[in-house]
């Protein structure tokens, strides 16, 4: 059922709920990456299963007729997340998102290399303007001289290899999409995460205050509720209607980030970020005229 302005509202919850979740995360303290990613994964589980109750049950989340397909988007999806997570302890948080916008950009360039798919000139110079904006957010983090002499800031390398990963997870669900149900692209997931980030507790964890778990376990569940928000806005509305949406978490981010840690962003980074994100628009613009030229359904 189309209800466009529900399935903005979502996409907009997602948004500021998965920025909310980084904040627990950077008020956790000094928590391990891999211990943080635990309660972000384990936690995530229980929105997921109270909706669950309500909607398709539980036994549909578990339901699968490709596990191996899920483990490898599980892979790429928690790789993706350990960088993100590492990322943020050492970057501005308006920073950080605005690298993750990148995403969209990485995907059209892998669409086409993995799932043949065809990429017109206009396209194109959209995904070469957007590293062009890329380039622009590198300038303070050592500049584009430093990427050939190993000379760029960890936080901003961690951020665009986060960002190359979750572009692969894209490619991952357009494939799983046709026989998987979002909730079970969810749980085994987060089941996966959780296990990595479980095992990596083995080595390296700290013991926990009652206020640094609290704040774990918000992020978690936060993230869970950002999840939930994302899926169903896909059910209500148009993925290349809901596109544009995905960049008002660099508002969010920017006003959390002054909020709570007094971070103000450099501006060279928010010129990359503008150019970037106005790549994005264009590209799920032009993905919105392709399917109407071709009378294919966006709807999922």
């Amino acid at each position: 059922m189309e209800k466009p302005a529900l399935g903005i509202a979502l996409k907009l919850g997602a948004t500021l709920a998965f920025s909310l979740m980084y904040v627990a995360i950077r008020l956790a303290g000094a928590v391990p990456v891999g211990e943080a990613v635990f309660f972000r994964a384990f936690f995530a589980l229980v929105p997921l299963f109270v909706l669950s109750v309500f909607t398709v049950g539980p036994a549909a989340v578990v339901r699968t007729q490709r596990p191996f397909l899920h483990l490898v988007r599980s892979a790429a999806g928690v790789t993706s997340m350990f960088l993100n997570f590492a990322a943020l302890k050492l970057l501005p948080l308006a920073e950080l998102t605005g690298f993750s916008f990148v995403a969209p950009i990485f995907a059209v360039v892998l669409a086409a290399l993995v799932l043949r798919e065809h990429v017109g000139p206009y396209r194109g110079a959209a995904v070469v303007i957007g590293f062009a904006g890329v380039l622009f957010m590198l300038e303070p983090h050592g500049g584009v001289g430093a990427i050939a002499g190993a000379g760029l800031s960890a936080g901003s390398a961690l951020a665009l290899l986060g960002a190359l990963l979750s572009s692969f997870v894209v490619i991952f669900i357009r494939q799983m999409s046709t026989t998987e149900r979002s909730e079970a692209i969810v749980f085994y997931f987060m089941t996966f995460t959780a296990i990595a980030g479980a095992l990596t507790m083995i080595w390296w964890h700290v013991p926990l205050t009652p206020k640094m778990t609290l704040w774990l376990v918000l992020c978690g569940l936060l993230g869970g509720i950002g999840q939930i928000c994302m899926t169903f806005s896909y059910r209500y509305a148009e993925p290349s209607l809901l596109a544009p949406f995905d960049y008002v978490a660099m508002v969010w981010a920017m006003l959390l980030g002054f909020l709570f840690f007094s971070e103000v962003p450099e501006r060279l980074v928010l010129v990359g970020a503008a150019i970037v994100v106005a790549s994005g628009l264009y590209i799920a613009w032009r993905e919105r005229q392709l399917h109407r030229v071709r009378g294919v359904p966006i709807a999922t």
